[in-house]
């Protein structure tokens, strides 16, 4: 992404992470602003988006090691972001003045803008260009006293094809399009595009779409676009790899007596279960390839037994339960449990 934005842009300062900082550091720091900024948190907040736009564009530069060294070279080279200005008199510290102690020009190296003043700012892709074999005049536009510099310094000869940069956003999914698979309108980067998200995406995964980012330069590839994904909580499932989770509620006369139940499935249908007699609270039911269909494997249904305690009880009910402890002679369902925990 070499442009002249690198120029005026300090990266580090948007993560607020010092220079030298490694990519761990610097990947934490993004995490923390993003997740501060993201769209979600700052619904119709324009200044939140921008700021969010900016994370990401820090990122994308700072956490790919060969982007980092170009930025890192242009900022050296132009004092950390300062422009450059016309020589001269009175002008000091000019992009002239820059080329004369890089080559030992004494002020005999020159550079033409173009432009009737010779003024304007010098394009950075045309400096980048300069950096090339030995230094040799030239006419440019017909017009003597500007140079081109080809070779120098092992900057090598044309410029680099380089991927371009990755475009961060996110998407918040139903369990169902999770599960499935869907196709999304995602925009990002002022671009709106249509994505195929695939089946078995889990809350908190970051998906990379090849070729959907920012162009490359100089004829290298698209940059990725990495796509966060949110998953919408579920009343009854919940994913867990490619297996799906839920907790089915039976009777305390069930779980004590044993019984069939049905249990529903994600696709509409159900299926009975024997639920043994004496299933305590918490006992975990496999219902083989009723989970996720993803293209490596089909996951299972996870279903977690919870003996349902009623809130209220009639005098027939609770006379009932009294007679049935009696009737257990009082068993203590905690004898042996200091015991065990002394263990």
């Amino acid at each position: 992404m070499a442009s002249q934005d690198w120029m005026t842009k300090d990266f580090y300062a948007v993560l607020g992470v010092a220079k030298d900082a490694d990519s761990a550091t610097i990947k934490k720091a993004y995490r923390k602003l993003a997740k501060q900024y993201h769209p979600d948190r700052n619904p119709d907040d324009a200044v939140a988006a921008e700021r969010f736009k900016e994370v990401g564009e820090a990122y994308a530069v700072l956490s790919d090691a060969k982007e980092r060294e170009q930025y890192d070279a242009i900022r050296n080279m132009t004092g950390g972001g300062a422009r450059f200005t016309a020589g001269g008199a009175g002008g000091g510290g000019g992009f002239e003045d820059i080329l004369s102690s890089m080559f030992g020009g004494g002020g005999n190296v020159r550079f033409s803008t173009g432009g009737a003043g010779g003024g304007a700012e010098p394009d950075l892709d045309e400096l980048l260009r300069m950096f090339g074999g030995t230094p040799s005049p030239t006419r440019r536009n017909g017009r003597p006293g500007a140079f081109n510099f080809g070779g120098f310094g092992g900057f090598g000869g044309a410029p680099e094809a380089t991927k371009g940069p990755d475009v961060i956003t996110s998407a918040t999914l139903s369990l169902r399009d999770a599960v499935a698979g869907t196709t999304v309108e995602l925009t990002a980067d002022k671009r709106t595009m249509t994505v195929r998200i695939p089946a078995g995406v889990h809350d908190g995964q970051r998906i990379r779409l090849a070729g959907k980012g920012r162009p490359g330069n100089h004829g290298g590839p698209n940059g990725d676009m990495i796509v966060t994904i949110s998953v919408a909580k579920h009343p009854v499932y919940s994913i867990d790899g490619a297996n799906l989770r839920m907790s089915l509620p039976v009777s305390l006369a069930e779980a004590a007596l044993g019984a069939d139940v049905e249990v529903p499935l994600l696709d509409g249908g159900a299926k009975k279960v024997r639920i043994k007699p004496g299933t305590p609270s918490g006992t975990v039911m496999r219902i083989p390839g009723a989970g996720i269909a993803t293209a490596k494997r089909t996951g299972d249904l996870l279903v977690t037994v919870e003996v349902a305690v009623p809130k209220k009880l009639s005098k027939a009910a609770k006379k009932a339960l009294e007679d049935f402890d009696a009737a257990m002679g009082g068993t203590d369902p905690r004898a042996t449990l200091r015991e065990e925990a002394a263990r």
